[in-house]
């Protein structure tokens, strides 16, 4: 097999995350809770135990695999779109950081996580918090409306990157940028992987190469860009799957700016 449909890819991820939603997280690449201690988990990640305090329980389903908030310079009054929101987790920190000003959309494909974000704002009283269902590659969003963007090991997943960043540009203000934290090839995947729906839906078969991303990122638009992979990551990738994937995929913090207008 030498490719997969992307709208095959798309309906794989969309139930595997639904079931997600419905039954519980783990990691990204395992749906059992057991493959993570989730204080140390979210340790690794980047996060701090008092900002996973603060969230609604429900909201950290650990399918993460960084931290793109601890990046993103959130300012007062900003609009952040988080891609692939989830259960909220993230836009909740980012609500956090705006102190009640602002605004954060999540945007998420799968009803399920829709459906539970949603009931996680309520429970935790975020009015400047909106969940949105449509797909990354389309986005439920206005031209020119948003200060950041951020997501969490979701861009991975999607079959037409380069239609994510062109949404992703298109969305934003001049002069707003892109900060999000993902998982990235550091040499080319074997086809075992990168053509098994599996590998794709655990954040790693849609790895797409360092160079690959920044071209894809350049020809949207996107200036100052910058990828970061961090090696140290390889031990946690590697307790996804029996696989040991961390030979060829890393956590990466990635960063791009578009021009402020003339």
């Amino acid at each position: 097999m030498n490719a997969i449909d992307a709208e095959a890819v798309r309906d794989y991820v969309r139930a595997r995350y639904g079931n997600i939603a419905k039954h519980g997280g783990g990691c990204c690449g395992n749906t059992v809770a057991s493959c993570r201690d989730s204080a140390s988990y979210d340790r690794e990640l980047g996060y701090l135990a008092k900002e996973v305090a603060s969230v609604p329980e429900g909201s950290n389903l650990g399918l993460g695999c960084g931290n793109p908030v601890a990046i993103a310079s959130i300012r007062l009054g900003q609009t952040v779109l988080d891609l692939g929101s989830g259960a909220g987790f993230d836009c909740f920190l980012a609500a956090r950081q705006l102190k009640g000003t602002g605004l954060v959309i999540g945007v998420d494909m799968t009803p399920a996580m829709i459906a539970k974000a949603r009931a996680n704002a309520r429970k935790g009283n975020y009015p400047n918090v909106e969940f949105r269902l449509g797909e990354i590659e389309a986005l439920p969003v206005a031209d020119n409306s948003v200060d950041l963007v951020i997501s969490n090991c979701v861009i991975n997943l999607s079959p037409e990157k380069p239609r994510v960043f062109r949404e992703v540009f298109r969305v934003l203000k001049p002069g707003g940028r892109l900060a999000i934290a993902d998982v990235v090839a550091v040499k080319p995947l074997p086809e075992r992987i990168r053509t098994q729906l599996n590998a794709i839906g655990g954040c790693v078969g849609g790895a797409a190469l360092v160079g690959d991303l920044k071209t894809m990122l350049k020809n949207a638009g996107f200036t100052r860009i910058g990828i970061v992979p961090r090696d140290e990551t390889r031990s946690l990738i590697n307790r996804w799957t029996d696989d040991h994937n961390g030979e060829f995929v890393l956590s990466a913090l990635i960063m791009a700016h578009k021009k402020a207008s003339a």
